[in-house]
């Protein structure tokens, strides 16, 4: 009886001690291409739900606890660095942190120039710099991105690098990103979203010395509420334009991305680094050698 009780109390013993020792995802932006990525890889870990508006953040934490998923909401401020040091430091509490998902921006109908590099640019630089050093050995870690990067006319090999390996802190003081450089929203948003690809590639060679990957998605029109807002807002003509001369012909949603999400996060993707993803139904193909050509609109 007494090593049926011994065996008893280790079992639970064991059991708790596993539950308070899980490791830790943390996602950034409470949105629904977020929500979807963590749903898809999410069970048996803690998640940490950051957004800048705690409701956010709350929201979809009830949705993931209410489907089973351990989850808590955090307030962050990508664009601050002691902010996201907080959550880190949070996080790490709980155990160690074994992927990372970036789905935060802000969208050209939504914010000033400003507010897109500070957040969108900087902000996912500062995210990967400081995620890279805590991340678990054999983490991996995923940014959203966007089409936009692939819009815009190629950049030098020389701005190409600055983007890319320019000190986070100095980084918004590059020339290109002045403002007299930054013709509207759409620019300051298509040069934030080049900047990610080009510091994925980057982050990613200091994320394989800990034997990390990281990788990043671009996709083009997927149903959320922030591509709905751009739908209805000034600029909605051009978006349905978009997808109705893309080859898909339509918009995508957001578990087409976690679809791809899974892959790169998961062991699945382990020889997959440095990489960005173009998700957009063809759009960008469209753009370049189809209908949605420029000079033919």
């Amino acid at each position: 009886m007494n090593d049926f009780l011994d065996k008893t109390f280790y079992s639970t013993y064991k059991t708790k001690k596993m539950k308070n020792n899980k490791d830790i995802i943390v996602l950034t932006g409470a949105g629904q291409l977020g929500l979807a990525i963590a749903r898809r890889l999410g069970y048996g870990n803690k998640i940490f739900v950051a957004d800048w508006k705690l409701e956010n953040a709350e929201s979809i934490s009830k949705i993931l606890t209410e489907a089973g998923f351990d989850a808590v909401p955090f307030k962050v401020d990508i664009s601050s660095r002691a902010s996201v040091l907080a959550l880190i430091a949070a996080a790490q509490k709980e155990g160690e942190i074994s992927m990372f998902i970036n789905a935060a921006g802000v969208s050209p109908s939504q914010a000033s120039i400003e507010q897109i590099l500070s957040v969108d640019l900087y902000g996912t630089s500062l995210l990967l710099e400081e995620f890279g050093k805590v991340i678990k050995p054999g983490g991996t870690g995923v940014v959203i991105s966007s089409q936009s990067g692939y819009r815009m006319p190629a950049l030098s090999a020389e701005q190409d690098r600055l983007l890319a390996m320019t000190p986070v802190e100095e980084l918004l003081q590059l020339e290109m990103l002045q403002p007299a450089n930054i013709k509207d929203t759409l620019h300051a948003y298509q040069m934030a979203k080049r900047a990610n690809g080009k510091r994925v590639m980057a982050e990613a060679v200091k994320w394989g010395e800990r034997g990390a990957r990281v990788n990043s998605i671009s996709p083009g029109i997927i149903i959320t509420p922030l591509a709905l807002d751009e739908i209805n807002g000034p600029r909605g003509d051009f978006y349905k334009n978009m997808f109705a001369k893309s080859p898909a012909g339509r918009p995508g949603i957001a578990d087409e991305v976690a679809n791809v999400a899974e892959l790169l996060l998961s062991k699945s993707g382990a020889f997959i680094t440095g990489a960005d993803f173009l998700i957009d139904g063809g759009a960008t193909a469209s753009y370049f050698y189809g209908p949605l050509q420029p000079e033919k609109n």
